[in-house]
């Protein structure tokens, strides 16, 4: 069995309206268009488990990184202009963290692996901006600015040869971060 085969199962339940109210939906894997089961979302909870929640269907758009707890407005929390629309479940990850990061698209330019935080690629490998990536082992978070600030992207194992691909257009990466949660 595979290190992220070992997961353990996740929960998150969605309601309409703020402070946990409305209609709810309960997801314990990933959802790629959660408008057929709510009209909106504007609240959730995660009894287990991480995730990634996206502003757009398909895992597109604005993203946010949620694990146990209780977002009552997370809207207003978290910056996000549009109810959640879809979803991931973060397999538990556990062994080796390994990524390659490139400066330009298509692997191209200078490059750099990785196997822990990278809180300013700038001032560590002198790099303007990573535009793709090799994920070879691990989940990931991708920042937009040093510190581990700013919007982000979740990367799981896998090629990514243009974020702009992503929906992630115009978009530079600063730092990244392993997920190393529990996510218990």
């Amino acid at each position: 069995m595979s290190n992220t085969g070992m997961n353990m199962r996740g929960k998150i339940t969605f309601y309409e309206e703020k402070n946990f109210q409305g209609r709810s939906y309960e997801c314990m894997n990933d959802c790629s268009d959660m408008t057929s089961n709510l009209s909106r979302c504007q609240s959730c909870r995660v009894e287990s488990g991480c995730f990634m929640v996206y502003d757009r269907s398909n895992y597109m758009g604005n993203q946010c990184f949620m694990k146990r707890g209780e977002y009552s407005d997370y809207m207003s929390m978290m910056g996000m202009r549009d109810c959640i629309k879809s979803c991931r479940m973060i397999p538990m990850h556990r062994g080796q963290y390994r990524m390659k990061i490139y400066e330009k698209e298509n692997f191209g330019g200078q490059s750099h692996e990785m196997m822990d935080d990278c809180d300013n690629v700038m001032d560590r490998y002198r790099m303007n901006e990573c535009q793709s990536c090799n994920v070879m082992d691990g989940h990931w978070l991708m920042y937009e600015q040093p510190q581990f600030r700013g919007k982000m992207m979740y990367m799981r194992p896998g090629e990514y040869r243009n974020f702009m691909d992503m929906g992630m257009s115009g978009q530079r990466f600063m730092s990244m971060r392993r997920i190393t949660d529990s996510c218990n």
